[in-house]
């Protein structure tokens, strides 16, 4: 891979403003993309972003977003193309949980979750689609028209009980993810995902700032260490990357071995 393999490239990253989210947008800047950063709440933290972004010699801007509203989502676009021209690589990231009991969860936690998780992704990649087919392949710049990288999760794999409603977002993010590169293949948009395992982020503190929480989270890793955003981050760049020209239609798991159910290598 060359020192910036994605240079000249337009990307947006939703939901950049901490995370995951904010590794992949400081790492796709780092290889040579300009970035927008995607944000709803966190104007501060994005504008920061970019200015870390700008330092490795790119274009960079923050723009607000809540992904779940497609007049939001129009817009959003519309400021990019308007100020860049066209988008080269989504990813799609914005991601939230509002974890209950399934006989406590109520409606508006439901429709929150699968509004951000699944719906913000359609309407995400819908308008990046468009403009990708309408512009089609620049051959100087990348050897497809355009990546759609979909953050999902282990839990499109693994259930998770407490959690219905993110992880029937994140199944459905699977078949999202694959029923679009089947329709997108014949336009050279490349679609693929990357399923993280437990990455060290502020949205599942509880689960590793505490010596006994992460004891007990390391039992379901094999690998023995949390994951960073910088690990998802090295994937993400890769998909957007020429080195990756002929995978599509992938969930790439970055997850230390969780979905090896590491429960059964003792028993069962």
């Amino acid at each position: 891979m060359s020192c910036q393999p994605l240079k000249g490239q337009k990307a947006l990253v939703t939901g950049a403003s901490s995370g995951i989210g904010e590794g992949v947008a400081l790492a796709l800047g780092a290889a040579g993309a300009d970035v927008v950063v995607n944000y709803n709440n966190k104007p501060e933290a994005a504008q920061e972003i970019a200015d870390r972004i700008r330092a490795c010699g790119v274009q960079a801007m923050t723009l607000r977003a809540d992904v779940s509203r497609e007049n939001e989502v129009r817009a959003m676009f519309q400021e990019m193309f308007k100020s860049w021209g066209t988008i080269d690589i989504l990813v799609n990231n914005a991601g939230l949980q509002r974890d209950a009991p399934f006989p406590e969860m109520t409606l508006e936690e439901w429709n929150l979750v699968l509004g951000v998780n699944l719906t913000g992704m359609f309407l995400c990649a819908r308008e990046a689609a468009r403009e990708m087919i309408r512009r089609g392949i620049r051959p100087e710049i990348s050897r497809a028209a355009g990546k759609i990288i979909c953050i999902s999760s282990v839990h499109e794999r693994i259930p998770w009980a407490g959690h219905v409603n993110y992880a029937a977002s994140k199944g459905g993010v699977k078949l999202f993810m694959e029923s679009l590169a089947q329709e997108l293949a014949p336009h050279r948009i490349r679609v693929n995902s990357i399923a993280p395992g437990a990455i060290q982020t502020s949205i599942n503190r509880g689960a590793w700032e505490t010596p006994e929480a992460l004891a007990a989270l390391l039992r379901l890793i094999p690998y023995g260490r949390i994951g960073l955003p910088e690990d998802v981050a090295r994937a993400a760049v890769w998909l957007a990357s020429d080195d990756s020209d002929y995978v599509h239609g992938q969930t790439l798991f970055v997850d230390g071995g969780m979905t090896l159910y590491p429960a059964f290598s003792h028993g069962g």
